[in-house]
Protein backbone atom coordinates (compact mmCIF):
# COMPACT_ATOMS: atom_id res chain seq x y z
CA UNK A 1 0.00 0.00 0.00
CA UNK A 2 1.20 3.50 -0.74
CA UNK A 3 -0.12 7.03 -0.63
CA UNK A 4 -0.66 9.47 -3.44
CA UNK A 5 -0.51 13.13 -2.51
CA UNK A 6 -2.68 15.33 -4.67
CA UNK A 7 -2.31 19.08 -4.37
CA UNK A 8 -5.51 20.86 -5.24
CA UNK A 9 -5.76 24.38 -6.54
CA UNK A 10 -8.83 25.37 -4.52
CA UNK A 11 -7.56 27.20 -1.42
CA UNK A 12 -4.35 25.07 -1.49
CA UNK A 13 -6.08 22.07 0.01
CA UNK A 14 -4.04 18.84 0.05
CA UNK A 15 -5.68 15.43 0.02
CA UNK A 16 -3.91 12.09 0.54
CA UNK A 17 -5.43 8.81 -0.69
CA UNK A 18 -4.37 5.27 0.18
CA UNK A 19 -4.45 2.81 -2.70
CA UNK A 20 -3.92 -0.93 -2.59
CA UNK A 21 -2.42 -2.16 -5.85
CA UNK A 22 -2.68 -5.69 -7.20
CA UNK A 23 -0.24 -5.71 -10.16
CA UNK A 24 -0.69 -9.38 -10.89
CA UNK A 25 -4.32 -8.77 -11.81
CA UNK A 26 -3.71 -5.41 -13.44
CA UNK A 27 -6.34 -3.94 -11.11
CA UNK A 28 -6.46 -1.97 -7.91
CA UNK A 29 -8.75 -1.70 -4.93
CA UNK A 30 -9.77 1.71 -3.62
CA UNK A 31 -11.89 1.50 -0.50
CA UNK A 32 -13.46 -1.69 -1.76
CA UNK A 33 -13.92 -0.46 -5.35
CA UNK A 34 -12.32 -2.63 -8.04
CA UNK A 35 -11.25 -0.94 -11.26
CA UNK A 36 -8.71 -1.03 -14.04
CA UNK A 37 -5.48 0.81 -13.36
CA UNK A 38 -6.04 2.81 -16.52
CA UNK A 39 -9.11 4.64 -15.18
CA UNK A 40 -7.81 4.90 -11.63
CA UNK A 41 -6.47 8.45 -11.96
CA UNK A 42 -9.65 9.56 -13.71
CA UNK A 43 -11.55 8.39 -10.64
CA UNK A 44 -9.16 9.88 -8.09
CA UNK A 45 -8.55 13.29 -9.61
CA UNK A 46 -11.28 15.93 -9.49
CA UNK A 47 -12.68 16.92 -12.90
CA UNK A 48 -10.40 19.32 -14.73
CA UNK A 49 -13.28 21.62 -15.48
CA UNK A 50 -14.94 22.95 -12.35
CA UNK A 51 -17.96 20.77 -12.91
CA UNK A 52 -19.60 21.34 -9.54
CA UNK A 53 -19.22 25.11 -9.77
CA UNK A 54 -20.63 25.05 -13.29
CA UNK A 55 -23.64 23.10 -12.06
CA UNK A 56 -24.08 25.60 -9.22
CA UNK A 57 -23.97 28.45 -11.74
CA UNK A 58 -26.55 26.80 -13.96
CA UNK A 59 -28.81 26.19 -10.97
CA UNK A 60 -28.46 29.79 -9.82
CA UNK A 61 -29.38 30.94 -13.33
CA UNK A 62 -32.53 28.81 -13.18
CA UNK A 63 -33.40 30.44 -9.84
CA UNK A 64 -32.99 33.85 -11.46
CA UNK A 65 -35.05 32.85 -14.50
CA UNK A 66 -37.96 31.55 -12.45
CA UNK A 67 -37.85 34.61 -10.17
CA UNK A 68 -38.03 36.79 -13.32
CA UNK A 69 -40.97 34.71 -14.47
CA UNK A 70 -42.83 35.18 -11.19
CA UNK A 71 -42.12 38.91 -11.25
CA UNK A 72 -43.52 39.11 -14.78
CA UNK A 73 -46.65 37.25 -13.71
CA UNK A 74 -47.53 39.49 -10.76
CA UNK A 75 -46.78 42.67 -12.69
CA UNK A 76 -49.01 41.67 -15.61
CA UNK A 77 -51.13 38.50 -15.64
CA UNK A 78 -50.73 34.74 -15.58
CA UNK A 79 -50.75 33.07 -18.99
CA UNK A 80 -50.51 29.47 -20.14
CA UNK A 81 -47.03 30.22 -21.43
CA UNK A 82 -46.00 31.20 -17.90
CA UNK A 83 -47.28 27.88 -16.59
CA UNK A 84 -45.38 25.93 -19.25
CA UNK A 85 -42.14 27.82 -18.58
CA UNK A 86 -42.49 27.39 -14.82
CA UNK A 87 -42.79 23.61 -15.19
CA UNK A 88 -39.89 23.56 -17.64
CA UNK A 89 -37.64 25.42 -15.20
CA UNK A 90 -38.63 23.09 -12.38
CA UNK A 91 -37.65 20.06 -14.46
CA UNK A 92 -34.38 21.73 -15.42
CA UNK A 93 -33.58 22.43 -11.77
CA UNK A 94 -34.34 18.82 -10.83
CA UNK A 95 -32.08 17.58 -13.63
CA UNK A 96 -29.23 19.79 -12.43
CA UNK A 97 -29.61 18.44 -8.90
CA UNK A 98 -29.55 14.86 -10.21
CA UNK A 99 -26.45 15.59 -12.27
CA UNK A 100 -24.72 17.11 -9.24
CA UNK A 101 -25.48 14.02 -7.15
CA UNK A 102 -24.29 11.82 -10.00
CA UNK A 103 -20.98 13.70 -10.15
CA UNK A 104 -20.63 13.20 -6.40
CA UNK A 105 -21.07 9.46 -6.87
CA UNK A 106 -18.43 9.16 -9.60
CA UNK A 107 -15.85 11.57 -8.15
CA UNK A 108 -13.65 10.48 -5.27
CA UNK A 109 -11.94 13.78 -4.52
CA UNK A 110 -14.16 16.86 -4.67
CA UNK A 111 -13.02 20.51 -4.59
CA UNK A 112 -15.02 21.11 -1.39
CA UNK A 113 -16.60 18.79 1.17
CA UNK A 114 -19.20 16.47 -0.26
CA UNK A 115 -21.86 17.48 2.25
CA UNK A 116 -21.38 21.13 1.29
CA UNK A 117 -21.89 20.32 -2.39
CA UNK A 118 -25.03 18.35 -1.61
CA UNK A 119 -26.36 21.10 0.67
CA UNK A 120 -25.79 23.96 -1.79
CA UNK A 121 -27.24 21.99 -4.71
CA UNK A 122 -30.33 21.04 -2.70
CA UNK A 123 -30.91 24.61 -1.52
CA UNK A 124 -30.68 25.96 -5.08
CA UNK A 125 -33.22 23.36 -6.17
CA UNK A 126 -35.45 24.29 -3.24
CA UNK A 127 -35.48 27.96 -4.30
CA UNK A 128 -36.73 27.09 -7.77
CA UNK A 129 -39.34 24.65 -6.47
CA UNK A 130 -40.75 27.20 -4.02
CA UNK A 131 -41.10 29.87 -6.69
CA UNK A 132 -42.62 27.44 -9.18
CA UNK A 133 -45.09 26.27 -6.55
CA UNK A 134 -46.18 29.85 -5.87
CA UNK A 135 -46.48 30.57 -9.60
CA UNK A 136 -48.60 27.50 -10.30
CA UNK A 137 -50.77 28.09 -7.25
CA UNK A 138 -51.76 31.45 -8.68
CA UNK A 139 -53.63 29.47 -11.31
CA UNK A 140 -54.93 26.82 -8.91
CA UNK A 141 -56.24 29.50 -6.53
CA UNK A 142 -57.81 31.44 -9.42
CA UNK A 143 -55.96 34.60 -8.38
CA UNK A 144 -56.12 37.29 -11.06
CA UNK A 145 -55.59 40.47 -9.04
CA UNK A 146 -52.19 40.85 -7.42
CA UNK A 147 -51.50 43.12 -4.46
CA UNK A 148 -48.77 45.73 -4.13
CA UNK A 149 -47.09 43.60 -1.49
CA UNK A 150 -46.95 40.66 -3.91
CA UNK A 151 -45.25 42.87 -6.48
CA UNK A 152 -42.81 44.24 -3.88
CA UNK A 153 -42.01 40.73 -2.71
CA UNK A 154 -41.48 39.60 -6.30
CA UNK A 155 -39.07 42.47 -6.93
CA UNK A 156 -37.12 41.63 -3.76
CA UNK A 157 -36.90 37.98 -4.79
CA UNK A 158 -35.65 39.05 -8.21
CA UNK A 159 -32.88 41.09 -6.56
CA UNK A 160 -31.98 38.19 -4.27
CA UNK A 161 -31.58 35.73 -7.15
CA UNK A 162 -29.57 38.32 -9.06
CA UNK A 163 -27.21 38.60 -6.09
CA UNK A 164 -27.21 34.82 -5.83
CA UNK A 165 -25.77 34.54 -9.33
CA UNK A 166 -22.97 36.91 -8.34
CA UNK A 167 -21.95 35.02 -5.22
CA UNK A 168 -21.98 31.67 -7.02
CA UNK A 169 -19.87 33.15 -9.82
CA UNK A 170 -17.41 34.54 -7.27
CA UNK A 171 -17.36 31.16 -5.59
CA UNK A 172 -16.38 29.53 -8.88
CA UNK A 173 -13.50 31.89 -9.50
CA UNK A 174 -12.28 31.57 -5.87
CA UNK A 175 -12.72 35.21 -4.93
CA UNK A 176 -11.26 36.65 -1.74
CA UNK A 177 -12.96 36.18 1.61
CA UNK A 178 -13.56 39.94 1.80
CA UNK A 179 -15.37 40.00 -1.54
CA UNK A 180 -17.48 36.96 -0.64
CA UNK A 181 -18.39 38.42 2.75
CA UNK A 182 -19.44 41.74 1.22
CA UNK A 183 -21.74 39.95 -1.20
CA UNK A 184 -23.18 37.92 1.66
CA UNK A 185 -23.94 41.12 3.57
CA UNK A 186 -25.81 42.49 0.55
CA UNK A 187 -27.86 39.30 0.46
CA UNK A 188 -28.63 39.69 4.16
CA UNK A 189 -29.89 43.24 3.56
CA UNK A 190 -32.17 41.99 0.79
CA UNK A 191 -33.47 39.20 3.01
CA UNK A 192 -34.15 41.64 5.86
CA UNK A 193 -36.09 43.91 3.50
CA UNK A 194 -38.03 40.87 2.32
CA UNK A 195 -38.92 40.06 5.94
CA UNK A 196 -40.38 43.56 6.33
CA UNK A 197 -42.48 43.17 3.18
CA UNK A 198 -43.74 39.80 4.38
CA UNK A 199 -44.69 41.28 7.77
CA UNK A 200 -46.66 44.12 6.16
CA UNK A 201 -48.29 41.69 3.72
CA UNK A 202 -49.54 39.42 6.52
CA UNK A 203 -50.65 42.44 8.54
CA UNK A 204 -52.73 43.64 5.58
CA UNK A 205 -54.25 40.18 5.05
CA UNK A 206 -55.67 40.15 8.58
CA UNK A 207 -56.84 43.75 8.50
CA UNK A 208 -60.35 42.72 7.43
CA UNK A 209 -59.80 43.91 3.87
CA UNK A 210 -60.04 40.39 2.43
CA UNK A 211 -62.43 37.49 2.87
CA UNK A 212 -61.25 34.37 4.68
CA UNK A 213 -60.63 32.29 1.54
CA UNK A 214 -58.54 35.01 -0.09
CA UNK A 215 -56.50 35.36 3.10
CA UNK A 216 -55.63 31.66 2.99
CA UNK A 217 -54.66 31.82 -0.68
CA UNK A 218 -52.51 34.95 -0.41
CA UNK A 219 -50.84 33.85 2.81
CA UNK A 220 -49.78 30.62 1.11
CA UNK A 221 -48.29 32.51 -1.83
CA UNK A 222 -46.43 34.95 0.43
CA UNK A 223 -45.09 32.09 2.53
CA UNK A 224 -43.58 30.28 -0.47
CA UNK A 225 -41.88 33.40 -1.76
CA UNK A 226 -40.59 34.23 1.72
CA UNK A 227 -39.16 30.71 2.02
CA UNK A 228 -37.46 31.13 -1.36
CA UNK A 229 -35.91 34.38 -0.14
CA UNK A 230 -34.68 32.70 3.03
CA UNK A 231 -33.14 29.91 0.96
CA UNK A 232 -31.27 32.47 -1.17
CA UNK A 233 -29.58 33.74 1.97
CA UNK A 234 -28.97 30.16 3.15
CA UNK A 235 -27.06 29.45 -0.06
CA UNK A 236 -25.07 32.65 0.30
CA UNK A 237 -24.29 31.85 3.92
CA UNK A 238 -23.30 28.26 3.07
CA UNK A 239 -20.91 29.47 0.36
CA UNK A 240 -19.22 31.92 2.71
CA UNK A 241 -18.88 29.22 5.36
CA UNK A 242 -17.19 26.94 2.82
CA UNK A 243 -14.76 29.69 1.82
CA UNK A 244 -13.92 30.43 5.47
CA UNK A 245 -13.48 26.73 6.19
CA UNK A 246 -11.14 26.23 3.22
CA UNK A 247 -9.09 29.38 3.77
Amino acid sequence: MFSIEIKKTFYDRVVVCDILLKPQKNTCLLKGIKMSKFNLLAYILPPEEKVFYSLFEESAQVCFDVASLYKDIVTSSLTEEHVINAKRLKHKSNDLLKETLHQLNVTLITPIDREDIQSIASLLNKITKRIVKASLNLKVYRLENFTDNMRKQAETLYQATEELKIIIHNFKKSSSIKEMTETNLKMKEIESYGDEIHYHAIDELFSGKYDALTVIKLRDIHKDIENALDSCFSVSDAVVNVVLKQS
